[in-house]
């Protein structure tokens, strides 16, 4: 155990580890010190000065970013000192900044527009406003960079040198003509590079992607699990009139710091698909059609128990531990899960031990193989040709792979999208999809984490799980689950791994199974 140091900050006594930032034990005491170039995981240069503290027998005002907590010490943040400090910090900086706060991406989310209101003068000393840089300038990918908002942070820079390991970025020129230059023969073209706009403390590194779309005041967000692959970064899902417009890194120090890869920032565009299922489907002469859920539900129930076992379940690796055990105590059979592997080689981030983009796509891969269902997607495709039930949870399949489920006696399908199983399927559920439900999911190394709703699910779609549960109760009597807690409990009694956890115990981070270990 790490020796405890105590010192007093604002009044508050605090006892922090030996070593300590006094920017990191402030938060102890409810405090957030005001800070540009400081971020906790990136290295701390101390080049903004607007952390300056007052601490007491000290001669002079300290960087809290870089000043380690000592035995005693008392710490003041707001004495009249620190806070003249803070304004003359604020008042140099807006001397050149430009007052386009109603067209920037980062208004309403902008650390220098939270700190002037908070610590700034009243009023500026200053007539005009010196814009010196072209406006912007693309640095590849899907970043641009604006110079004229440029406080000259550095975090860009530190996170290609130091944590991607690719330094690109570099401080050109020297004193008020200094700007962020950037290597013209390489670009931002690095796996993990769109990590530097949400470094960005203003609106100086913007998203091509993202620009223009919304204002923060706009956004709703939920927090969530990146299903790019099975590395299970946290996310924040941000939606703007139910449309998910933007994902960024949650953080989450025992996965994913506060970084996620390009591919997983990019992975959204599939939850606003307008090709959705939005009623229960039964085939009726022929033809699908629309029904209410009694009759699709007991439609389903119909079909397990007439296929009497002989079913073969192909399953999303995005469908949740939760949907995968409720699908399995309806079918039972033969159980496959969908988990791509890439030809890519991984992708990972240097800086940060055990982070990479996977070459498994899939989130919940390992939960999957906790519950009983194998990764060999191709002996369930084979598989599913002679069963007397081929059951389709959420997979995307290719039209070959549709045709090759016309082997089977009776195909069923719980599906998000409208997908190649309208000459095939004898029932169809619509079912919401990871943005629209709440539940869990098991990555790579064992750690169960939850994700939350962003977004209403459309027309009648319920979780699959709900579905799954319903058609067993019907097949097979007894209750079926009304909220994913007690769906997760389900998971529970077939997953040993899972039962030593509570629902409510996995909070925004997770948790790791017992004798989960990293892959």
């Amino acid at each position: 155990m790490s020796e405890l140091v105590n010192l007093t900050i604002d009044g508050t006594p605090v006892s922090v580890p030996k070593g300590t930032m006094l920017i990191e034990a402030a938060k102890q005491a409810g405090v957030l010190v005001p800070h540009y170039c400081y971020h906790p995981s990136l290295p701390s240069p101390a080049v903004c000065r607007m952390c300056l503290v007052d601490v007491e027998k000290a001669p002079k005002l300290a960087p809290a970013c870089v000043t380690a907590v000592a035995e005693g010490q008392v710490v003041h943040t707001q004495s009249e000192n620190a806070k003249k400090a803070r304004e003359g910090v604020l008042e140099f900086l807006l001397i050149n900044h430009p007052l386009d706060c109603p067209i920037c991406d980062q208004a309403g989310e902008c650390e220098l527009q939270d700190y002037v209101f908070q610590e700034g003068r009243s009023s500026t000393r200053y007539e005009e406003y010196a814009k010196r840089y072209n406006p912007v300038e693309d640095f590849g990918k899907d970043v641009l960079y604006v110079a004229n908002r440029c406080i000259l942070c550095t975090r860009c820079v530190r996170f290609m040198d130091d944590v991607a390991e690719e330094p690109v970025l570099c401080v050109a020129e020297r004193g008020d003509r200094a700007f962020i230059g950037i290597d013209p023969a390489h670009k931002l073209t690095h796996e993990w590079s769109g990590n530097v706009v949400d470094l960005c403390p203003v609106g100086s590194l913007v998203s091509k992607d993202f620009l223009h779309k919304a204002r923060a005041w706009d956004l709703d967000k939920a927090p969530s699990v990146c299903t790019g692959c099975s590395q299970g970064c946290n996310v924040t899902v941000e939606t703007r009139d139910d449309a998910v417009v933007r994902l960024k890194p949650r953080p989450n120090l025992e996965v994913n710091r506060h970084f996620i890869c390009d591919t997983g920032r990019a992975d959204y565009r599939w939850m606003n698909r307008g090709d959705r299922v939005e009623a229960p489907l039964v085939r009726e002469g022929g033809k699908l059609a629309a029904t209410d859920w009694l009759k699709g539900l007991d439609a389903l129930a119909g079909l397990v128990k007439q296929a009497a076992g002989n079913v073969v379940v192909l399953a999303s690796g995005k469908a949740s531990v939760e949907s995968l055990a409720l699908v399995k105590k309806l079918a039972g059979g033969k159980l496959f899960v969908q988990a791509p592997v890439s030809k890519d080689a991984e992708r990972p981030l240097a800086g940060v031990p055990n982070l990479a983009l996977r070459q498994e796509r899939a989130p919940n891969g390992t939960g999957a193989e906790w519950l009983g269902y194998s990764k060999d997607w191709n002996a369930g495709l084979a598989a599913a040709k002679g069963a007397g039930l081929a059951l389709v949870v959420g997979a995307e399949l290719s039209d070959a792979e549709w045709a090759g489920l016309k082997g089977a006696k009776a195909v069923a399908v719980l599906a998000a999208v409208d997908a190649g199983f309208d000459d095939l399927a004898q029932v169809v559920l619509p079912v919401t999809t990871v943005v629209e439900e709440l539940g869990a999911y098991v990555n790579r190394d064992g750690r169960i984490q939850r994700f939350w709703p962003a977004k209403a699910a459309p027309g009648m779609a319920r979780p699959a799980w709900w579905v799954a549960g319903e058609a067993a109760s019907l097949a097979s009597g007894g209750s079926a689950p009304q909220t994913a807690d007690e769906a997760f409990r389900v998971a529970a009694a077939l997953a040993p791994q899972l039962s030593a956890v509570q629902y409510g115990e996995l909070g925004f981070t997770g948790r790791a199974a017992a004798g989960a270990g990293v892959a």
